[in-house]
């Protein structure tokens, strides 16, 4: 007994696309213009990149970015199956393809899809090759083999496109996104799978708007169940929808009044606001929800199929007012009773008469033998068994599926069946196939699905009832097989009121045998009552309470110690949740969304360590989220947009495990919350919009004391991401020489910045800048401070960055950095007022340090004690600088200062920096200092060298100013 909703499992999409390539193969060609062409078409994609393939396992990111995409793109090249990566990815796409109903694009490129799906060519060599390698960590290999083979060929089946069908790849990729973008915006609906006469029906029904002279054509299909009235609106709807401004399919509206009463009504007109405001907007009572859509659908011209309509009641709630559509709206009602109809005054009746035998034994025939017409040796019996159908299209599709590959033996059993079951009895002729079922598994999966999981998603409802042990995987597809069942939109399971009546007609049969006990609760008091007096709950594992109105608190967690799943979702008078949630070892989710009455969780909720799920979106009392939480280390998901949180804990959006997030308007990846705040904490006065993350500057304002922040990357690519994701506001890496050059409009001004308190330093490089002694073009010829005490190595780069390589000469010790920045500005602003960060990045250690201006303006031996610490002889680093207000670098150099006598060359003419060299001063070349207060510089040049040789010795008596 679980009967939970299928939101809890529906996947939460991050991407649109996801790229499964081979590396060496596409990465550089076909897979990189596609990527450009998806982003610059506005498609949201993922692409794998290398340093996400650690160890042997898809990592939590991988799995969230395939599980999180609609779509994915599978891009085959000859060393595909060379990759044990690329298939592991292919593994977890094919099961998001039949669990989640995730579409798939293959790209052929230069392969052929035949070799593909047989492994030939080489293929099949590599695949094996390929498993080998992979079973050394433990796997069989026969079984990776197997697993690999199978999911290879289901994907090299799939319809996609092949190189060889154009000129080139602009072409391919040109076609690849417009078909993307297709399957992303198409609204289509699913239909059966043979559509036997449907194309007349089509054609029919449309002719009667395609003439109409009304404002609002109104039109009526009318037949009994199983008929195929849904099918005929389908179809209808899918042929003509992008016609129309605005439009809507609500289909099973009687199933939907019938369980759900009022609720059931505010549900539907929620469906139809949706369908033109993303998100919805949330309607209190039916008669607000009348008026809201009136004012939504006023002057539109739109589309709207009401299906399965059973009181003129509905059709007022949803469309009651016609006069608000726009000229030439369509409104079509499919029901089983034609005095709705008439009542509704449409100006169409369409009915849905019985097919004729030739299209009855057509559509017969496609279930039972795969073809249009009978096999010789079945063509009698069909023809009979088709005259008892009585053109029932229903009955002919179960019927028919369910003799597929029988024996004459067994047709003639089925056929004597029929001759005895009165002609409108149409659930006998139904049990025909449910009873021809071989296992009592598949019967109570039938039975399941029929009084608990209709509507409901695939893969959640294969959980459960694997969870008895019923092994949904077969059972389902046979059932499907069967047409007792069949896969909806989105993934969810639907099957036909009729068989649904049917099976629920059995349970009833079977729970009077029973003397009365019930082996199915569908009805809630039944439920209550088993609820309030068994003890049928160590067992349970998912408990859906959604909607419960008058709920005031959960139950005591304590007799349901294996609960996995809890779902309270719309309770709007629960006020506590019990504290014995918390002993809950493995609880994976709760989902409290729209709880409006909770104004908090119990504290021990933090203590749940298997929790992947956390949402509490629409409770609105909520407005703290306490620090406690970092504690569930197994979170996943965070969702608590909707509520009254103003202020989150740093080291809940910095949480590890945390891969996708929604909160304070905010809904997406957490490391992009993380750049956001690293972005807004670079430069808390240059007025940075966080793009709907107003949460983030308590956060900010908290952290005002932090003087650095440090990031460890696990490869250069990765590096490189996270440098382009954090700093392409702040950075432009891509100067140019041609920028650098000075305008004559432009003042050019050099601006020291010291890392570490150097003084004397600071006050020599500055003396000299002032005295003309170094050249205004950055030059960098000028003394500073040697012998025994600091000297320097300088490294100059173009524009608001240069690289330097840390000394390798363990003897020559780092004592700080200077920056010299040359800039240019046509206002008067001073580069100490328009600094906003200095970036430090360790291209060998993959790190990055971040310092903003309040700690590069009091920079002090700790903040260099942390900074040194991480840079180790050669390690190559880059240094850049960030300015406000209109400021613009021309030149950046870099000092090493350092505690031995060092002599550096910069070449200037070509901005590179040659190796530090030694040099011996000659004899005869003396210089005289002469005794002054100040510190005094000695300059030279050497001839035939471009550049400068920097060397200065100072040496002060004790107690005086003398050199």
């Amino acid at each position: 007994m679980a009967a939970a909703s299928s939101s809890s499992s529906d996947p939460q999409w991050i991407h649109d696309v996801f790229i499964n390539f081979r590396g060496e193969d596409t990465r550089k060609n076909i897979v990189s213009h596609l990527y450009a062409a998806l982003s610059n078409a506005g498609i949201n994609t993922f692409l794998d990149d290398e340093n996400l393939r650690r160890g042997m396992e898809l990592g939590p990111e991988l799995r969230q970015a395939i599980e999180g995409s609609r779509i994915s793109i599978v891009v085959f090249s000859k060393t595909y199956t060379s990759s044990t990566w690329c298939l592991k990815e292919l593994e977890q796409i094919m099961k998001c393809r039949r669990n989640h109903g995730q579409m798939v694009v293959p790209i052929f490129y230069n392969v052929d899809p035949s070799d593909l799906r047989h492994q030939k060519d080489g293929f099949g060599k590599a695949l094996k090759s390929t498993a080998k390698k992979r079973s050394l960590s433990g796997e069989r290999m026969d079984n990776l083999y197997s697993k690999w083979k199978s999911v290879l060929t289901e994907a090299a089946t799939i319809s996609g496109w092949h190189t060889k069908n154009f000129g080139n790849d602009a072409e391919l990729v040109s076609r690849t996104v417009e078909d993307v973008r297709r399957k992303l915006s198409s609204r289509s609906l699913n239909i059966t799978e043979h559509p036997v006469g449907l194309d007349t029906r089509v054609q029919e029904v449309t002719r009667l708007f395609e003439i109409q002279t009304h404002k609002l054509c109104l039109i009526g299909i009318w037949g009994m169940g199983g008929s195929g009235k849904t099918t005929t609106a389908r179809a209808i709807y899918n042929k003509i929808n992008s016609k129309f401004v605005s439009h809507s399919f609500i289909e099973n509206i009687r199933e939907v009044c019938n369980n759900r009463g009022d609720q059931g009504i505010i549900l539907l007109q929620e469906q139809l606001l949706s369908n033109v405001l993303k998100p919805s907007e949330k309607i209190h009572s039916t008669a607000s929800g009348i008026t809201t859509i009136e004012k939504l659908y006023m002057g539109k011209r739109a589309l709207i199929v009401l299906d399965d309509v059973s009181t003129f009641e509905q059709v007022e709630a949803l469309c009651g007012n016609r006069k608000c559509f726009g000229s030439g709206s369509v409104l079509i009602v499919t029901s089983r009773d034609v005095n709705i109809l008439k009542k509704l005054q449409v100006h169409y009746i369409y009915s849905i008469k019985e097919m004729d035998e030739i299209k009855s034994l057509e559509l017969f025939s496609w279930h039972a033998f795969k073809e249009p017409s009978p096999k010789d040796d079945f063509r009698e019996l069909s023809s009979s068994i088709v005259t008892y159908c009585r053109g029932l299209p229903l009955a002919l599709e179960v019927i028919g599926s369910y003799l597929r590959a029988r024996t004459i033996k067994e047709w003639r059993s089925v056929l004597l069946t029929l001759e005895r079951i009165p002609d409108n009895q149409v659930h006998e002729k139904l049990r025909i196939s449910y009873d021809g079922l071989k296992k009592d598994t598949e019967k109570d999966i039938f039975l399941h699905i029929c009084c608990f999981f209709i509507g409901k998603d695939r893969a959640y409802v294969s959980e459960i009832i694997d969870g008895c042990d019923l092994y949904a995987g077969i059972g389902i597809t046979v059932l499907i097989e069967r047409s007792l069942l069949k896969v909806e939109k989105n993934n969810k399971l639907g099957m036909h009121d009729l068989l649904r009546d049917m099976g629920r007609e059995i349970v009833r049969e079977r729970s009077i045998k029973l003397l009365g006990k019930r082996c199915r609760l569908w009805f809630h008091e039944d439920a209550h009552k088993v609820l309030t007096e068994k003890s049928l709950m160590d067992k349970l594992k998912i408990l859906n309470l959604s909607h419960s109105k008058y709920l005031t608190s959960t139950p005591d967690f304590s007799k349901l110690p294996n609960l996995e799943k809890l779902v309270m979702k719309d309770c709007p008078r629960l006020s506590e949740v019990h504290q014995s949630i918390g002993d809950l070892r493995n609880l994976l989710l709760i989902n409290l969304e729209g709880c409006t009455s909770l104004s908090n969780l119990p504290e021990n909720i933090n203590q749940l360590k298997s929790l992947t799920t956390l949402i509490l979106s629409g409770c609105s009392k909520i407005d703290r989220l306490e620090e406690g939480i970092v504690q569930m280390e197994s979170l996943t998901t965070l969702v608590i947009k909707g509520t009254g949180v103003k202020e989150v804990p740093y080291s809940v959006v910095r949480l590890n495990s945390i891969g996708y997030i929604s909160l304070c308007g905010y809904e997406g990846l957490s490391q992009d919350v993380f750049h956001s705040f690293i972005q807004s904490w670079m430069s808390p006065t240059m007025n940075f919009s966080l793009n709907n993350l107003d949460f983030l500057t308590p956060i900010v304002r908290s952290l005002q004391q932090l003087r650095t922040v440090w990031i460890q990357c696990h490869s250069e690519n990765q590096l490189t991401q996270e440098l382009k994701m954090i700093f392409d506001d702040q950075y432009d890496t891509n100067y140019t020489e041609s920028e650098a050059m000075q305008s004559p409009n432009d003042f050019l001004r050099s601006h020291l910045i010291g890392m570490r308190s150097l003084p004397t330093v600071m006050d020599t490089l500055g003396k000299r800048i002032s005295q003309g002694l170094t050249t205004t073009n950055g030059s960098s010829n000028f003394f500073l401070p040697g012998g025994n005490h600091p000297s320097c190595l300088a490294y100059t780069g173009v524009g608001p960055s240069a690289p330097f390589q840390v000394p390798k000469d363990i003897d020559c010790r780092m004592e700080g950095i200077v920056l010299r920045v040359v800039y240019s500005s046509r206002s008067e602003n001073m580069a100490a007022e328009c600094l906003t960060s200095v970036l430090i990045v360790n291209y060998t250690k993959c790190t990055i340090h971040i310092y903003n201006r309040d700690t590069i303006m009091s920079f002090n031996d700790e903040d260099w004690k942390n900074l040194t610490s991480n840079l180790g002889p050669g390690d190559d680093v880059k240094i850049y600088v960030a300015f406000g207000h209109g400021l613009i670098v021309k030149k950046t150099i870099v000092y090493l200062v350092s505690g031995q006598s060092i002599i550096v060359e910069v070449d200037d003419a070509n901005m590179e920096v040659e190796p530090p060299q030694e040099v011996n001063m000659q004899p005869s070349l003396e210089v005289k200092v002469e005794q002054s207060p100040k510190p005094r510089s000695i300059f030279t040049r050497l001839p035939n060298r471009i550049g400068a040789f920097l060397c200065l010795n100072q040496q002060r008596d004790k107690g005086s100013n003398n050199f």
